[in-house]
């Protein structure tokens, strides 16, 4: 079963639809490649799906251990290649993991090392660099 559908809205803009949920996300191409940039572009779901992943995991891990990241954010930067052709050359991902207590550095290490696990950073071409810093916040 197919997992999304997506439509050309014209002028560089699409619109998928999750078929599951027919939640809908609009894509915009960005101002530096001829778009508008009033919506995600396609290299930014990429990236920003990097961080969303291993956030999600870690929280699966984290369900299981009894530990509570809500609350916890990621900001993501998509640094695009300056040589040709044009593609994602790194993806920073800047953790801020909100716990209820401090945790051990065995713990961190775990959870960082779950984090660089994700199916996409492992999904993503070895020649994207990705880049995961981490904060924790108690």
């Amino acid at each position: 079963m197919p997992t999304s559908k997506i439509v050309y809205l014209g002028d560089l803009r699409t619109q998928a639809t999750h078929l599951a949920s027919s939640e809908a996300i609009i894509t915009d191409a960005p101002v530096d490649n001829n778009g508008k940039g009033e919506a995600f572009s396609p290299t930014d779901l990429a990236a920003t799906s990097l961080g969303s992943c291993a956030m999600t995991i870690m929280g699966i891990v984290a369900r299981r251990d009894e530990i509570d990241f809500t609350g916890s954010e990621i900001e993501i930067t998509k640094i695009m290649s300056s040589e040709p052709p044009r593609k994602i050359a790194r993806i920073e991902v800047n953790f801020k993991m909100k716990t209820p207590v401090e945790l051990s550095e065995e713990v961190k290490a775990k959870y960082i090392r779950t984090a660089h696990t994700c199916p996409v950073a492992l999904s993503l071409h070895p020649e994207i660099e990705q880049v995961f810093t981490f904060e924790w916040i108690v």
